[in-house]
């Protein structure tokens, strides 16, 4: 593994691409705010600790957590203040909003219980996936103006990243819950600087001081010290230390920032944010492909475990390392910190290097560059290191009847988009958490030119209605087929779906749709692109921004308050307030009417609905990663022999 990997970063470094670094300034600079606690014992390595105030254990997952229970509490205090405020400025024409809120202030079950789920697709995600994350900041300059979205973030109980859409959500929260405009500010010391690519490693700015050799030294020695403390490592681990330069604002890429970390911040504890919550797949022993049968693990900074019936079960996610058996910890087993290393988690929900050797032949790039790369990815699979390895595996033994992991001492984690389930809907749908709507920002690339058709959409309904129980009775709005997607429409502008809960098997969330679309910039990059100039950085960031605001209100100027509908919708059910006629023309206009069209449809080429943004030539360009990939890999080819 050590002389594969070693040259192998030798052969990227010597071909990797940057683009031009060029940029536009769409936003006034900010200040990254103080990183997040770390609190690892020995950097990136897991080490033996002590266990606190009791010894960590597995509990079932019939209800929630008693942190979660008890944060929940303070949390709800701050989402009240801020829907008054989002409430005071979006009017809903005919009825009095903000008294509404104020009248039910003191009964926590009346009010909105607000999601948002932020989709996977790599670079793309998180950049789309930003935009719409700053038009509903209320921090962002200008959001909070007539007509925008600003404050709605600060409604949310909740907020679930996945792959790409987990990079937005980690790096928000591991620099002390910055803004966006914090992170991509033009300045020394910006934490997204995409110019140069992760394969190259960060230039020389603010806390990163370093040059591409001892990038690739620090990267592989912070993995030997976990290997040589004897846990296994796949190339997740080193996956996710370079994410971490790019994503975290410290030394090294945070080596002792944990998931866990998150939770000893002091504006966490109070309740100042969402509660973040990332996703994997489990992959079953034995399997390759990943089906929507797969049991959906979540990390949050309190637990890691499933609400699925495979497991059904949560242990502390600051303890992950340590060697529990049935459930418990033995007593001669020591508790171990640091496993939760918080690169290595969000590479874990973005391990796409299964997926990588299932779809390699569709990648276009040149014949004997594609052997090569199937050539050592197959070698890397059969030695079941294209997956995250969570070994020791906490639920060894546990759900004996049900588990297809209770007998593995690993538990080995991919992509949680292998599935089909590319938005992270799985943690907010769940009973006990009560969400009311969420809202969900897809920036899958489902269509040969990288667009959404809501295939994620039509994985997490499917599994719904899963026969073999893998749902465990957890209910979802019906949603129609991919090809009614695009003849309808209904991929390139918001759509409500669950509109009519007495159509539904049980308590489920309005799910408000957000495809990426092109708005005011071609947002369709591929998945595989490593490089972006900030102009192109912020451009995407720019149109995902329009894309959730509907062009700032341009395109329909009453989406803000069809978004103030959609919010409050299922309270309106709890509370037997009747409906707005202003809600239900929103409705009218936005909920799916159960019409379908599933022709198969022509190419889907979306048009630009706005003005589009003028940048700087790009005729320094951005190529796909894959191509990049390929030629390292031909490179490690020529060099092994």
């Amino acid at each position: 593994m050590r002389s594969n990997w070693a040259t192998l970063c030798a052969a990227l470094a010597a071909g990797s691409l940057s683009g031009s670094t060029a940029a536009v300034t769409l936003e006034p600079i900010q200040d990254v705010a103080v990183r997040a606690l770390p609190n690892a014992p020995d950097g990136y390595t897991p080490a033996d600790a002590g266990c606190g105030n009791g010894r960590p254990a597995v509990r079932s997952a019939a209800t929630l957590s008693q942190s979660e229970q008890l944060w929940l509490e303070g949390r709800r205090n701050k989402t009240t203040d801020a829907m008054k405020d989002f409430f005071r400025r979006n009017k809903i024409a005919g009825f009095d909003a903000l008294s509404y809120i104020e009248d039910n202030a003191n009964n926590a079950t009346a009010l909105p219980n607000v999601g948002v789920a932020v989709s996977g697709g790599g670079y793309r995600a998180l950049m789309n996936g930003a935009g719409a994350l700053k038009a509903f900041d209320n921090r962002t300059e200008n959001s909070t103006s007539p007509g925008q979205l600003g404050g709605l973030l600060q409604s949310a109980t909740y907020l679930s990243g996945l792959s790409g859409g987990g990079w937005l959500v980690g790096s928000l929260y591991l620099n002390n819950y910055t803004s966006v405009s914090g992170l991509q500010a033009d300045e020394e010391g910006t934490v997204w600087e995409f110019a140069q690519s992760i394969f190259e490693g960060p230039t020389e700015k603010g806390l990163k001081i370093i040059d591409t050799a001892s990038y690739y030294k620090d990267i592989f020695d912070a993995v030997e010290g976990k290997k040589k403390a004897g846990f296994d490592v796949t190339i997740t681990d080193y996956w996710g230390r370079a994410l971490s330069y790019q994503l975290i604002n410290a030394p090294e890429g945070g080596p002792s920032y944990t998931w866990s970390s998150i939770a000893l911040a002091d504006n966490f504890k109070d309740g100042d944010m969402p509660l973040p919550i990332l996703v994997a797949d489990g992959r079953n022993p034995g399997e390759l492909f990943v089906g929507g049968n797969a049991t959906v693990f979540e990390f949050n900074p309190w637990e890691f475990g499933t609400f699925d019936p495979t497991v059904f079960g949560f242990m502390p996610i600051e303890f992950l390392g340590s060697k529990l058996e049935a459930g418990t910890l033995p007593r001669d087993e020591a508790c171990v910190r640091g496993f939760d290393n918080a690169g290595y988690i969000m590479g874990t929900s973005s391990s796409l290097f299964n997926q990588f050797l299932l779809q390699v032949d569709n990648v276009n790039i040149p014949g004997f560059i594609k052997d090569a790369f199937k050539s050592i990815l197959e070698s890397i699979g059969n030695d079941n290191n294209d997956i995250a390895a969570y070994e020791p595996n906490p639920f060894f033994h546990y759900s004996n009847e049900s588990s297809p992991f209770a007998n593995e001492r690993a538990l080995n984690l991919v992509d949680g988009g292998e599935d089909l389930q590319n938005i992270p809907l799985h943690p907010l749908i769940q009973p006990e958490r009560h969400v009311d709507v969420i809202f969900a920002v897809d920036s899958s690339a489902d269509t040969d030119a990288s667009w959404p058709n809501g295939t994620a959409l039509v994985a997490t309904y499917q599994r719904s209605l899963n026969s073999s129980g893998i749902s465990n009775g957890t209910a979802f709005p019906a949603i129609p087929d991919q090809n009614t997607f695009v003849n309808l429409g209904l991929n390139k502008k918001p759509t409500f779906f669950g509109c009519d809960s007495a159509n539904m098997t049980g308590p489920s969330p309005l799910i408000v749709y957000i495809p990426n679309a092109p708005y005011v910039f071609w947002s369709n990059v591929s998945t595989f692109d490593p490089v972006y100039n900030n102009s192109e950085r912020n451009a995407i960031i720019q149109n995902g921004y329009n894309v959730a605001t509907m062009g700032n209100g341009t395109v329909d100027a009453n989406w803000s308050t069809c978004v103030g509908c959609a919010v409050l919708s299922r309270s309106f059910e709890r509370t037997e307030t009747e409906v707005p006629e202003a809600c239900k023309q929103c409705f009218d206009t936005y909920c799916w009417d159960g019409r379908l069209d599933s022709k198969t449809p022509p190419p889907y080429e979306p048009g630009i609905q706005l003005e589009p943004l003028q940048l700087p030539s790009m005729a320094s360009g951005v190529l796909p990663s894959a191509l990049t990939l390929a030629a390292a890999v031909g490179m490690t080819t020529m060099l092994m022999g």
